[in-house]
Parts: C-alpha cells; structure tokens; sequence
C-alpha cells in the first residue's frame, strides 16, 4: 500500500517536471503568459493527474490560460508518454493553485499589521 502511494508521488513529481519544461520551451500559445506548474496529484491508480498551475504576470487571464493548457493536453499527454515512458499516461486535469495568490495576499496584511503597530508605538 504504501509503495503505491510513493510511487504516485514519484510519477506526480517526475510529471511536474515534465510538464514545466514542455508548457516553457514548447507551447506557444498567447493564452498562457508566464505559467509555473506549482505541483502535480495523481491517482492511486495512476490514471488522473490534477496539475497545479499558477500565472506570474499580475493580471493575467486565469481563465484563458486554463484554456490554452486544457487545448494543449494531446500533445502534452503525446510527450509524457515518450518521455517517460508510461504504459498509460494519465489524463491531465489543469487546475489554478491559489495558494501563491492566498500567500502574498496574507504576506501584506501581516505587512500592513505591523507598521500600523509600529505607528501606533510612536503615538
């Protein structure tokens, strides 16, 4: 049992790599921006892979980048398959990782908390 759970782990990891490479190097879709694939989860029976993505440009349409990402999933399914050499990809399932927008949202307000405490010290 817990083999298998390690080497999903192993096939998510070896797969977010995969995938960072080709969506940088190989996609030239305008709907994509600056795209970070931020992790990967797959099944247990290896035959769904959530991908995590995250968009770096500040404004940039999450909606569409999800749209080109999904457009691309053939040819990104084609090149895991021959380069990592699965009996069967899995299906891929692009979903936006909130948790860097979550993180630098808290970042600010833990920022803005303490120099209003630092003002209200001098007061």
């Amino acid at each position: 049992m817990a083999k298998e759970f390690s080497r999903s782990r192993r096939v998510g990891e070896q797969i977010q790599r995969e995938l960072a490479e080709l969506v940088q190097r190989e996609l030239k879709d305008p709907r994509l921006g600056m795209v970070t694939i931020s992790g990967v989860e797959v099944s247990r029976d290896m035959s769904v892979a959530k991908v995590y993505f995250t968009v770096l440009n500040p404004g940039h349409d999450v909606a569409e980048t999800q749209k080109g990402l999904t457009h691309a999933v053939g040819f990104l399914r084609r090149e895991l398959a021959h380069r990592m050499r699965l009996r069967v990809v899995p299906e891929l399932r692009f979903q936006y990782d909130h948790s860097v927008e979550d993180g630098s949202r808290l970042s600010a307000l833990i920022d803005r908390a303490v120099s209003e405490d630092e003002s209200n010290k001098e007061d």
